[in-house]
């Protein structure tokens, strides 16, 4: 499902310190809103919630409790599946390319 991935981009991107479950669903609502539909909000915080609780169980497990309660990450000291995410879902570094000044090579109106 779309949740899922979502779920994973986010929890990516906030990194080592987690989030709060109320805040992962808000970024879910709103990735997921459009002007014309929006989904249930109850719907997507018992869904982030049964996700969080399925794949957090064993120390193994993709996504861990921070040691604060309601607040989740990553897994990426246990998990290699964990640690390949992180590279999955960062953006490419732009590689700096030189500039050269441009060379107005226009003819003069007034010659």
């Amino acid at each position: 499902m779309t949740y899922d991935r979502q779920i994973l981009q986010i929890l990516t991107e906030v990194g080592e310190k987690g989030i709060n479950i109320q805040l992962l669903v808000k970024h879910l609502y709103n990735m997921n809103s459009t002007l014309f539909s929006s989904p249930d909000i109850e719907e997507i915080r018992s869904y982030v919630q049964q996700y969080l609780l399925k794949n957090s169980k064993s120390t193994q497990s993709l996504i861990e409790s921070t040691g604060r309660r309601g607040y989740y990450r990553l897994n990426t000291q246990n998990n290699a599946d964990a640690r390949q995410l992180l590279l999955e879902f960062r953006e490419p570094v732009a590689e700096e390319k030189e500039e050269r000044p441009s060379v107005d090579l226009s003819l003069s109106l007034f010659d």
